[in-house]
């Protein structure tokens, strides 16, 4: 047998095989690097399977929202209907939402922090996201209770929801009983439920508690009205409750503790790999979706000062 008779050249491996190794890469990198290194790598990384899973929460930040609802399209139409996971930071604008729910058939996994989106479009988008399994609405003020009775209405198999609030922003409300009654009374599937720093007091915990029989995790730190003694939880042995103390501190995902810039680099250049002419058109749109008009060689970077942070599902630091 010759040497290397049974190796295979990079550029014909299986497109499968190919998005598995690509998602190790950078956003940036699979959109402007990969497609000019050979037409396989090309065909590759503009097909469903580069995109099955789809995380631009940290380039979506501070982004204007027509570049966000842009890339997105870009993005999920290369996804050819197989979009399982999505994650995307400060969604404003309905028509980008609506756009998701009408190609997120297959969707399990949802993640909006940070969006600007309301119960209306939520109600309007639930009805076509009924396979999600996971949904995190943290830090999205517009959304209520109106919203959370329509997911939980439409999505049957939800086992697990982020609905995590900034103090700072929840502090004009009088209560968020409501939305905790809605959790407990239409997601009673539930394993997961993070819901720190609500505003609910101790009936409305109760009520999921008894209505989420399936509950693992019941995250309530910063939730200061809630009282549940050791005694009482007895009655629930499978149920581990995080807080209402909060005795930890994590990094923050991006609210208070990072910088716009780092003292010693603030950007990081990328060299490209020049493509054909053809490409010429290509590299300009994703230009203008990478940055606010200005070139892709200017990536703004974020650098966390916590370097022992864990992402435990904890955003906020201890308690005062």
């Amino acid at each position: 047998m010759e040497e290397g008779e049974d190796s295979r050249k990079w550029d014909e491996l299986l497109p499968d095989a190919l998005g598995l190794i690509f998602k190790n890469l950078s956003l940036c990198e699979v959109l402007t690097v990969v497609p000019r290194v050979c037409k396989s790598w090309g065909r590759a990384a503009t097909g469903p399977y580069c995109w099955q899973e789809i995380d631009i929460e940290e380039w979506s930040r501070n982004r204007e929202p027509e570049f966000i609802d842009r890339m997105l399209r870009l993005l999920i139409a290369r996804s050819c209907g197989s979009l399982r996971k999505l994650t995307v930071s400060g969604l404003s604008l309905d028509k980008t939402f609506l756009f998701i729910s009408d190609h997120g058939q297959s969707l399990r996994s949802l993640r909006l922090p940070r969006s600007e989106i309301n119960d209306a479009a939520v109600g309007k988008a639930a009805g076509m996201l009924r396979g999600l399994t996971f949904v995190d609405l943290s830090y999205c003020i517009s959304v209520g209770v109106e919203g959370l009775e329509a997911l939980g209405k439409n999505c049957k198999s939800l086992s697990s929801l982020r609905r995590i609030m900034h103090p700072l922003e929840v502090i004009e409300k009088l209560s968020q009983d409501d939305e905790a009654l809605a959790i407990a009374a239409t997601m009673p599937k539930l394993k997961n439920l993070e819901i720190a720093y609500m505003l609910v007091d101790t009936a409305s915990i109760i009520e999921i508690l008894s209505k989420c029989k399936l509950l693992e995790l019941l995250d309530v730190r910063g939730c200061w009205h809630v009282k549940l003694d050791e005694k009482f939880m007895k009655m629930f042995p499978k149920v581990k409750v995080v807080g209402p103390l909060v005795v930890d501190c994590y990094d923050m995902n991006g609210w208070d503790n990072c910088s716009d810039y780092s003292g010693s680099s603030g950007y990081l250049a990328w060299d490209f790999v020049a493509g054909d002419d053809d490409d010429d058109e290509y590299g300009d749109m994703l230009d203008d979706l990478w940055g606010d008009g200005n070139p892709m060689d200017d990536v703004e970077m974020w650098f966390y000062d916590d370097v022992h942070a864990v992402d435990a599902g904890c955003d906020w630091p201890q308690s005062p």
